[in-house]
């Protein structure tokens, strides 16, 4: 199948879903195009043991997808900017203590919480997961999605501060994130050249050196945007920058998910703040706006159609219904201490508005073939599935009921 067609079947099929769901599910989009596809994947699945060969013809075009690739080099940088040029930088600024803690210590910590009560518990129920699986499944759980949580939060009506709060969090911890799964990755595939000081430099060079340049290519970009009027040039500009930097910092071995979030944060703001045109900052807005919702309903449709390659069984489906508490209490756990500081409206809005979506399930495709990667991978799509379906879905009664109550 060629890559056109991939394309065309996809958009296609993205198309229908968001055009049933909006006319009549009325869900949010990127939650009800999931749904629907999640339970068409489940109908082909059927039709399959009815020995109709439609699932295998799906599963071979999931397999010319390769989601994977797909979202890691070829979807994440446009998201990531793109949600990335709506936070208020002022608001982050007077947050940026707890962000930052949040991003870094409150991440690592999940993390190490995750893997060992994942650890202990399938021991319990006697399924076999080494600890360096369970670290890689703690590491790639443990962030939230900012694909996932930016939407629904923004429809959900929060505030202005609680929005900037969870946004900026969610896309500082995707990135930190990334850099923690494939450190552990990196040291379980070299486990007698590992040491604690060789780790912590890979995690400085790939994470500091990903702002750093991600702040040079938008300050460069920034630069070129303020002396044009030409709305196809600022188009062209922005996504030259992502593209460049996401493939330039990639190539260096740093994290360019990391890289990408500064260049968003650099031109959304400093656009807004100093001498960039009003007419510059909508025409960038606007465009960025229908690049993020597109490819969100693109991100969530294949996310629900993944059921159809995932290696499930009773005992994994039993081992994704024993995560999703565990991920939950890794979050809370983590983010008690920091509720004072942010308020416990926010606190519970951060914990249950704590979602997980196609990173999570692309970085554990990523890992090498075997059956450490099958119960991973199933575990990790139940935890996005819960996440996205339960947690996204009741997400706005909750941020109401902070709003009414007028918690902060």
């Amino acid at each position: 199948m060629k890559l056109f067609d991939v394309i065309a079947i996809l958009l296609t099929l993205t198309a229908l879903l968001s055009y049933f769901n909006h006319r009549y599910l009325r869900m949010h989009p990127s939650i009800g195009v999931m749904l629907i596809a999640l339970l068409l994947s489940l109908a082909l699945i059927g039709l399959g043991e009815l020995g109709l060969g439609v699932r295998d013809w799906a599963r071979e075009f999931l397999h010319h997808v390769q989601f994977g690739d797909a979202l890691l080099t070829w979807m994440l940088g446009f998201l990531l900017f793109a949600g990335a040029l709506t936070v208020d930088l002022s608001e982050l600024q007077r947050n940026w203590r707890i962000t930052t803690l949040l991003a870094t210590v409150g991440t690592a910590a999940s993390a190490l919480v995750v893997a060992a009560l994942t650890h202990w518990c399938l021991a319990r129920i006697g399924m076999s997961l080494s600890w360096i699986g369970c670290l890689l499944f703690g590491a790639l759980i443990s962030p939230t999605d900012p694909v996932a949580v930016i939407a629904v939060i923004r429809q959900a009506g929060a505030g202005k501060k609680i929005g900037t709060v969870v946004a900026s969090e969610s896309l500082l911890n995707d990135g930190v994130g990334v850099v923690f799964f494939l450190t552990i990755l990196q040291a379980a595939a070299t486990p007698g050249r590992t040491t604690i000081g060789g780790v912590s430099l890979m995690l400085i060079r790939e994470a500091g050196g990903g702002a750093i340049l991600g702040f040079c290519t938008g300050l460069l970009v920034y630069q070129l945007l303020k002396s044009v009027r030409n709305f196809q040039i600022e188009v062209l500009l922005t996504l030259a920058l992502v593209m460049g930097t996401y493939s330039l910092v990639s190539a260096l071995g740093m994290s360019a998910p990391i890289a990408v979030v500064v260049a968003g944060l650099l031109i959304g703001n400093r656009g807004k703040i100093f001498r960039m045109p009003e007419q510059v900052n909508a025409d960038l807005e606007r465009f960025w706006e229908l690049i993020d919702e597109i490819l969100n309903a693109v991100l969530f449709v294949l996310i629900g159609l993944e059921v159809l390659v995932m290696p499930y069984t009773p005992w994994h489906f039993l081992a994704a219904i024993i995560a999703i508490p565990i991920v939950l209490l890794a979050r809370t756990a983590t983010l008690l201490p920091f509720a004072p500081s942010v308020g416990w409206g926010t606190a519970s809005i951060l914990i249950w508005g704590g979602l997980r979506g196609g990173l999570a399930v692309a970085m554990a495709l990523s890992l090498p073939e075997g059956q450490q990667r099958d119960l991973i991978v199933a575990i990790t799509y139940g935890v996005v599935c819960f996440s996205i379906l339960v947690q996204g879905t009741t997400i706005r009664g909750l941020v109401h009921r902070t709003i009414l109550l007028g918690q902060k």
